[in-house]
């Protein structure tokens, strides 16, 4: 019999490979993406100190007061602005992009751009 895929324990084993490639240190950390159907979140992770330097997510009313949508691209930009510039405030100005076992589309890939676009680079 043909079972159906389990697109969440799918995404979570992509998710380990790719942790076990790459980590987040003081000096370039990890920056970690999670996507829900209603939401989208970013942080930035020193995995040697394990510590999270910065956080953004659309749950937060000053990225997304006109609430134009929160799991959509406009949200997603709007994060990856936030991430960025918390980062930067922070004086992180490089981190490594964990995409959380998603494919770089959509959501994922308008955080990323935003976050490169306001100064981040990976």
């Amino acid at each position: 019999m043909i079972t159906p895929m389990d697109r969440a324990r799918e995404r979570a084993r992509i998710h380990r490979r790719v942790r076990r490639k790459i980590s987040g240190n003081a000096q370039r950390p990890r920056l970690c993406v999670f996507r829900s159907l209603a939401h989208i979140y970013a942080q930035i992770v020193d995995d040697s100190q394990g510590r999270t330097l910065a956080a953004a997510s659309t749950l937060e009313k000053e990225i997304c007061a006109d609430r134009r949508g929160a799991g959509n691209l406009h949200g997603a930009r709007l994060v990856g602005k936030a991430i960025a510039e918390r980062a930067l405030a922070k004086g992180i100005e490089s981190v490594v992009f964990d995409r959380g076992g998603y494919r770089y589309h959509g959501r994922v890939k308008a955080l990323a751009e935003a976050a490169r676009e306001h100064g981040l680079k990976f």
